[in-house]
């Protein structure tokens, strides 16, 4: 059940990152060589359980994290300070928005197969889904690097009363099973019987680029027409089963956890810390572990999930004729260098620049109680997976840990 504003997937981790940042724009990520300042990928343990440590101020949840460098690994939890149970640094959690760059890498290879092409529309491959005021043809390309112009998913229940309130609601209404079906009709139709009008493009395809959960929603329907199979069953075949992750799985709304597993937290209307750890969600909904999301980084990364035609295609920001980046909607979006203000969403991942010029690639998550994110440099020497069982933005041991792995960063 994902519950975030889209503005806040590029806060946080990204505020620390990239402050006073300049960016490098170069598409491939395999021509992209660390620069030589970011030095040696020394592994310091020490660092590292004190960056993941609870602090004062810190949210009131668990968290676990992996983090390699130059093929040593450090694995590490904090413990869970509402049961008061340790957290097993393999403990299970809900990816979020990770899930993205599972359907975007099932997109690229069905492009490479030539069974879809990222040029193809939203009108060719699902007719009949848009309203006729979507008049200009939407890419597949435009979904996955949100330029498509779609208005914004409509998810979850209407909630009244205070916000306060709100959150008993949302709580209480946890096991909710966001169908695209239901999405589409509160996105695009809105109350019918209230006689309001359809909606329409938000902007033009290609013109600008926006974060949007409807965006993936839409991609995950287009796996499902070309290939007659659900996205469970081709994200399975296609990356959990070739690359071994017996621990992650999508769960298609089922609520159970596995165990262990990390326990997320919502504060109730009365400042009680509610486990949620059970929801609903989306179909795609993912659960996952710090090693298998380490393990599928990598291989999407390497070249062993994508061919370089579309390993290309994964990491190229939208531009516009004139070659620069197109701008970005949404406050506090991108905010960062000579660039700050347009595109950092690719293909599925998203390009986060150092203070020295290092490009990191990855991807935050927030599912109901979950934030989470992993993220790696260009030559995959340093990598960092996370995952805080609280809120919907970046919480501070994930922002210590970032810093702990990748910095120095700019004040």
């Amino acid at each position: 059940m994902a519950v975030s504003k889209p503005a806040t997937l590029a806060r946080g981790l990204a505020a620390l990152l990239l402050a006073a940042a300049s960016v490098s724009t170069a598409p491939a990520f395999a021509a992209t060589p660390a620069p030589a300042a970011l030095g040696p990928a020394v592994l310091d343990p020490a660092a590292l359980d004190a960056a993941i440590a609870a602090r004062p101020g810190d949210p009131v949840a668990g968290a676990v994290a992996r983090v390699t460098a130059d093929g040593l690994v450090w694995r590490g939890s904090a413990d869970d300070p509402v049961s008061g149970r340790p957290v097993a640094p393999d403990a299970a959690f809900r990816i979020g928005s990770i899930n993205k760059t599972f359907v975007a890498a099932v997109l690229l290879q069905l492009a490479a197969e030539q069974r879809i092409s990222l040029d193809g529309t939203v009108q060719q491959y699902l007719p009949g889904t848009l309203p006729a005021s979507f008049t200009l043809p939407i890419t597949v390309r435009q979904l996955l690097d949100h330029t498509s112009g779609l208005p914004q998913a409509v998810e979850g229940p209407e909630l009244e009363g205070t916000e306060l309130e709100k959150r008993d609601g949302l709580i209480a209404n946890r096991f909710a099973i966001e169908t695209l079906d239901l999405v589409v009709q509160r996105t695009l139709r809105p109350h019918p019987e209230r006689g309001l009008p359809e909606a329409g493009p938000a902007f033009d395809p290609g013109s600008e680029q926006e974060y949007n959960n409807f965006n993936y929603r839409v991609a995950g329907r287009i796996i499902e027409q070309v290939t007659g199979h659900t996205i469970r069953e081709e994200v399975t075949a296609r990356i959990l089963k070739p690359l071994g992750l017996r621990h992650t799985e999508v769960t298609e709304g089922r609520p159970a956890m596995p165990e262990p597993h990390l326990a997320g937290y919502v504060p109730d209307s009365a400042d009680t810390p509610t486990d949620v750890s059970e929801q609903g969600g989306n179909p795609e909904s993912m659960v996952s572990t710090p090693a298998d999301l380490d393990r599928f980084l990598r291989a999407l990364l390497d070249g062993e999930l994508l061919p370089p035609q579309q390993l290309h295609d994964l990491l190229t920001l939208p531009r516009d004729a004139s070659g620069r980046l197109v701008p970005v909607r949404g406050a506090g979006e991108c905010p960062f260098g000579p660039d700050k203000g347009r595109a950092c969403y690719s293909a599925g991942l998203m390009a986060v620049p150092l203070r020295d010029g290092t490009v990191l690639w990855g991807k935050t998550g927030h599912d109901l109680g979950y934030s989470d994110g992993f993220f790696t440099t260009p030559d995959l020497r340093r990598r960092l997976v996370y995952s805080v069982g609280t809120g919907s933005g970046t919480p501070a041991p994930a922002l210590r840990l970032a810093a702990t792995t990748f910095g120095p960063f700019a004040p």
